[in-house]
């Protein structure tokens, strides 16, 4: 009786019931919320951030990783010199073997055929040394003279194969899963250059670099700029026609250069008479006026050639002459690539600005010497108020004038917001490639991969591609594609918008790209594929 009144109570205290007190709860476990599961990106930003300590696995990433464009290309200087001595020898060209310079046939008065290089040995590796920056130390000659010596000496293997040469650029840009090359080519600039051979300077009554002297040297020239044009499409016809060829475009074995596009940019030697600098560079806004695979102008050549120099000023009030008459033609200009003690102090003091201002560049390729430009913090917060993009050419910069690692502007350029974009100048002759070039700046400035994500995303965004953007803003996409993901299924006012615009297209393209990208990186990650020592971050979980 006793028992069953005891189990009455614990009964009636465990329900609340008669006579029982305070309900005793055992404590239970701490809630525990799930962490936020981590996207394709963030997972591939920590394993890119685990990777830039491990140089071999940072260039396995590197070279997967998407970028939109190459944007500083020379074609002639992106040339492996292997492939030159081959064209020569199968060209039955020669090499004087002194001076290690590829000629033309025929073989006499010592020279050799250019096919005995591939057999001796000896003679092929000092070739190869000769015609590119492969093993060079500094010493009696300086990077920067034996690497703009190359050209000369190679020259006359590579002018006759320019269908050969877009092959390679594109074959090589699709390795590195480059979507867009702007190639810089001299196509018709002697013929240019030849209509303005009898001009003096200034014209007669004038002063240099005024605009009646401009009047004077357009007037001479513009009669015969038609043939030009008419010529350099041809030629890039048949080139176009060779490279599709070679890389068997349109075919079941097609090679992956066939996905890229390739435009090109009218390169004017500037370090020919001011008249001649003159007509080439009418001829190269005329020509992209006319021939749409012509999307801009660039002038080049050493920038501290004492022509260059002396004429400077000159060309950036022809080019802002020129520009006003052109008004929907591109500039891109090599501004900068100066360093102290190549030039004199006077000589690094404006170059940037004057491209910038007066000839109205909308990109800029090297800038190097932008701390030595009088009032340098103005001229950068224009750069990054008008947007105008600078040209990253990391390992060009290094050979040629010996600037590297902390001396390089990039960390500037970036703290004050100016657009960048990661480029190979001379990919062939610096021994290079993009995905280097990707891999030497996350390496010597601890980029993350946002910022390399930006650098390709800013390659499509500067470059001269017609139509409109796809962003809006960085990180808002246009009013056409608002709501939509990027990379995914457009919806149908996007679509429509991307069938209008060649440039939002191919940045489209770089997103969806972007995702296939991440997507296989996130899962590689999880399985392992990326070795050992490292783990995916997770958000530590705490109690509710």
């Amino acid at each position: 009786m006793l028992a069953a009144a005891s189990l009455l109570v614990t009964a009636c205290a465990a329900e609340g019931g008669p006579g029982a007190g305070p309900a005793v709860v055992p404590p239970s476990a701490p809630m525990v919320v799930a962490p936020p599961a981590l996207t394709a990106e963030a997972k591939t930003a920590d394993l890119f951030s685990h990777l830039r300590s491990d140089p071999v696995r940072l260039a396995m990433f590197l070279r997967r990783m998407p970028k939109g464009a190459d944007l500083h290309n020379h074609l002639t200087g992106g040339i492996y010199a292997e492939n030159m001595v081959d064209w020569a020898a199968a060209g039955s060209a020669c090499v004087e073997p002194k001076a290690l310079v590829l000629k033309p046939a025929p073989c006499t008065g010592g020279l050799v055929p250019a096919a005995d290089a591939r057999r001796d040995v000896g003679l092929y590796n000092r070739l190869i040394n000769t015609l590119s920056m492969r093993g060079f130390v500094p010493g009696a000659e300086s990077g920067h003279d034996h690497f703009f010596d190359t050209f000369a000496k190679f020259e006359p293997a590579v002018k006759t194969h320019v269908g050969e040469m877009l092959a390679e650029a594109a074959n090589r840009a699709a390795a590195s899963h480059v979507l867009y090359l702007e190639l810089m080519w001299s196509n018709g600039m002697s013929q240019a250059a030849g209509l303005a051979a009898k001009l003096g300077t200034p014209a007669p009554g004038a002063t240099a670099g005024d605009t009646a002297t401009f009047d004077a040297w357009r007037t001479a020239v513009e009669p015969g700029l038609p043939a030009v044009i008419a010529a350099a499409k041809a030629d890039t016809d048949a080139a176009e026609a060779r490279m599709r060829q070679i890389l068997r475009c349109g075919t079941a074995e097609a090679q992956p250069g066939c996905a890229v596009q390739i435009r090109y940019l009218a390169q004017v030697i500037r370090v020919l008479p001011a008249p001649q600098v003159f007509a080439q560079s009418l001829y190269g806004y005329a020509l992209t006026a006319a021939d749409p695979r012509f999307v801009g102008i660039n002038l080049v050549a050493p920038e501290d050639n004492p022509v260059s120099l002396r004429d400077y000023g000159l060309h950036m009030r022809a080019l802002q002459y020129l520009g006003a008459r052109y008004p929907a033609a591109n500039l891109s200009l090599h501004a900068g690539e100066l360093t102290l003690g190549l030039v004199p102090p006077e000589d690094l003091r404006d170059h940037i600005r004057l491209a910038v201002e007066v000839a109205g560049a909308k990109r800029i390729g090297h800038g190097v010497d932008i701390g030595q430009e009088t009032g340098a913090q103005q001229l950068l917060r224009t750069m990054a108020e008008r947007g105008v993009l600078v040209e990253i050419n990391l390992t060009s910069n290094d050979v040629i004038l010996g600037v590297s690692g902390r001396d390089h502007p990039i960390t500037t350029y970036r703290a004050f917001s100016v657009p960048l974009a990661l480029s190979t100048d001379d990919e062939g002759v610096s021994r290079i490639d993009l995905t280097h070039e990707y891999g030497r700046a996350a390496e010597t400035y601890a980029l993350d991969y946002a910022t390399l994500k930006a650098f390709s995303r800013n390659g499509l965004e500067h470059a001269f591609l017609p139509g409109a953007s796809l962003w809006a803003t960085p990180g808002q996409l246009a009013a056409a594609c608002a709501g939509a993901a990027p990379g995914g299924t457009p919806t149908a006012p996007c679509r429509a918008f991307l069938d209008q615009s060649p440039k939002a297209a191919l940045q489209w393209r770089l997103e969806a790209d972007f995702n296939d990208f991440e997507a296989a990186v996130a899962t590689e990650t999880e399985s392992g594929l990326w070795g050992q020592g490292h783990h995916p971050k997770t958000t530590p979980q705490s109690p509710s």
